[in-house]
């Protein structure tokens, strides 16, 4: 049984369709990426997971159970976090307090400062920065901290949008070697990322989002030299 398990999903923005008939599965402890067009949908497919928006039909699962009614914060609480487009770190806020508050729904005080320090040792910039607001960092930054935020919770899956997005060409470097630590930890990781290469490179399968809807689907490996691929993502 998949960890995650999206089976018929759409998602209408008023009567706009904005994707169509989803279904994709990610297994515990792989990296999965979605990848396609800018406004193709693959922002709407995590956000749909997450239930930051309402499908309009179909079924979601997490770890055999149908959370397509539940809201966001009972998700949080069964182990899925969403480190979202755009960061939106709390920029008045200290690193440090970002970090706790994404540990808000855990109790246990010894586990959240380990856990703290795991991410300092994790995140070297953040650690530099933990008593600096988040809103004085750099775009690179502030998207390791999104990310350190989002895992403060101890998720079982991740769900990681556009995480290279407006990035200088060595911090996308930088935050895809860290993704690729997180695979080799064993995290689970759903991705959606612009720039193909790169998320295909970490991610063992992919899915092509156009228009809506899931067009290609299997191994990073086998999809990379596909000619359809190649021509519309990969130059």
């Amino acid at each position: 049984m998949a960890l995650l398990e999206v089976e018929g999903v759409s998602v209408n923005y008023g009567a706009v369709a904005a994707v169509r008939d989803i279904s994709l599965a990610v297994e515990a402890g792989e990296i999965v990426t979605l990848i396609g067009a800018n406004g193709a949908g693959k922002s709407t497919i995590l956000r749909a997971v997450s239930k930051l928006v309402s499908p309009r039909c179909g079924t979601i699962r997490f770890d055999g159970r149908d959370i397509t009614r539940l809201p966001p914060e009972a998700l949080v609480r069964l182990g899925m976090a969403h480190s979202p487009e755009g960061r939106q770190v709390l920029a008045r806020q200290s690193v440090g307090d970002n970090l706790e508050l994404g540990a808000y729904v855990r109790h246990d005080r010894d586990g959240i400062a380990r856990d703290m320090k795991r991410m300092y040792e994790l995140f070297p910039r953040l650690s530099e920065r933990r008593r600096q607001p988040a809103g004085t960092l750099s775009g690179g930054e502030q998207q390791m901290l999104a990310m350190a935020r989002a895992l403060m919770s101890k998720p079982r899956l991740l769900l990681l949008d556009e995480p290279s997005l407006g990035l200088a060409p060595l911090l996308v470097a930088e935050i895809f070697e860290i993704i690729a630590g997180l695979g080799a930890m064993g995290a689970t990781i759903l991705l959606v990322e612009q720039n193909a290469r790169l998320a295909m490179r970490v991610a063992s399968r992919t899915y092509v989002v156009e228009s809506g809807a899931i067009v290609l689907s299997g191994p990073s490996g086998e999809l990379v030299s596909d000619p359809r691929v190649t021509r519309a993502y990969l130059g």
